[in-house]
């Protein structure tokens, strides 16, 4: 799948391949946050626009425009303004996205990235056929102030097959009504009783082991492979196309 930004003429553009780290999870102990690999693999899965410099907004808790006040770091201008009012800041993206056809790409706040008084919106664009520009846009959660730093993710992109969840066969049933899994199941929760009421016994396996790494080595109760397992995501970054 090719996903290919046309950068307007005279504007750059910084994107780069999400990376796993966050300041949050590295702050945790023994950088334990890292240990749930959903998370982790969330975090590296897509790609991240940046902030070009960096600036403050204020917004006094009005719905006019003119309610965020934008002020750009000394000899700069700020990569976002007030446009939609409401408490609404907007980033304007300088490229136009290119997918494969039947493709969208989802804009949205950096992820697993929690920002004090303001959230990302989340977009879906389809961006196979749209001759039209997107902007980024935040709205903050009170009044006050917010500040973006130079180089800091403001969007996070992930390509979408455009019907994927309208082909989905939803569906409940009872645990009980696959034997198997439900066994599987039970296996666990005993398995994790056990793990945590041993893990507070000095000289335990598990205060050794720390943490029951099943899911992150990707076998089930039973010891079996998962036959897909991944532990890491590593995407390409964005590299100056070929004249067509």
């Amino acid at each position: 799948m090719k996903l290919t930004a046309h950068v307007l003429d005279g504007h750059t553009l910084d994107i780069r391949p999400a990376p796993r780290e966050r300041e949050w999870m590295d702050a945790t102990d023994q950088h334990y946050a890292y240990r749930c690999l959903p998370l982790d693999i969330a975090n590296a899965s897509g790609w991240e626009l940046l902030c070009q410099s960096g600036f403050s907004a204020h917004w006094d808790g009005g719905p006019a425009l003119e309610s965020v006040q934008v002020t750009p770091d000394p000899g700069t201008s700020a990569p976002a303004l007030s446009h939609f009012g409401h408490g609404v800041l907007t980033f304007h993206v300088p490229c136009l996205f290119r997918t494969d056809a039947g493709i969208d790409l989802l804009a949205t706040a950096p992820l697993n990235r929690p920002k004090d008084g303001i959230g990302g919106l989340s977009g879906v664009v389809e961006t196979d056929w749209s001759p039209y520009a997107f902007t980024m846009n935040w709205k903050f959660t009170r009044p006050g102030q917010v500040r973006f730093e130079a180089g800091e993710p403001f969007c996070h992109l992930l390509p979408l097959q455009r019907r994927l969840f309208e082909d989905v066969q939803a569906g409940w049933k009872p645990l009980s009504d696959t034997p198997e899994l439900a066994e599987q199941v039970r296996r666990w929760t005993d398995s994790r009783g056990r793990f945590l009421d041993a893990l507070g016994h000095p000289g335990s396996e598990a205060e050794r082991e720390k943490w029951q790494r099943s899911y992150f080595r990707g076998v089930d109760t039973h010891g079996c492979p998962a036959p897909a397992h991944r532990t890491r995501v590593r995407l390409p970054g964005f590299e100056r196309a070929a004249e067509d």
